[in-house]
């Protein structure tokens, strides 16, 4: 998945993966893709629940060892 942005919120304990892909995903454009990596267990209903609430679309989440990986599309 083609992301114009990585944003690394490792070791970030909530609320700031939230906080921090909220700064993130108003300095790319509507369509364009945000890829958040996080190691806060939180942050799988914290970012799905924040990308419906705000209008996102999240495309696609996967974990690989520690880190869960996000695709949030901007709305």
């Amino acid at each position: 998945m083609e992301s114009v942005k990585v944003l690394d919120a490792k070791g970030l304990a909530c609320p700031m993966p939230i906080v921090k892909t909220r700064k993130a995903i108003q300095e790319i454009n509507a369509g364009e893709i945000l890829e958040v990596h996080a190691t806060d267990k939180g942050a799988k209903s914290d970012l799905a629940a924040w990308a419906k609430s705000g209008g996102h679309e999240l495309l696609k989440d996967t974990q690989e060892g520690d880190v869960l990986k996000f695709w949030i599309k901007k709305a």
